[in-house]
């Protein structure tokens, strides 16, 4: 690969802090609070494995409400 095609390539590579950023711009919850919620209803449900995938949608349907509660209570201020 010479240094152009080099260039182009890495003009292409998304950094995970630029997919953040993004997701703040829509505020959507980011996949770091989703992860850190997940692993708290993990621990609160008494560390029983199996249920990731649950933890997770939970995760972020609760963070998704809290972002819509925000937006509603932010427009009648």
């Amino acid at each position: 690969m010479d240094v152009e095609g080099a260039s182009k390539a890495a003009s292409r590579i998304v950094f995970l802090s630029d997919i953040e950023e993004e997701e703040r711009r829509h505020r959507v919850p980011t996949s770091e609070e989703i992860r850190q919620r997940a692993f708290e209803i993990y621990i609160e449900r008494g560390r029983i494995h199996g249920c990731d995938l649950d933890d997770w949608m939970q995760a972020e349907r609760e963070l998704q409400e809290k972002i819509q509660r925000d937006r509603k209570s932010s427009k009648r201020k």
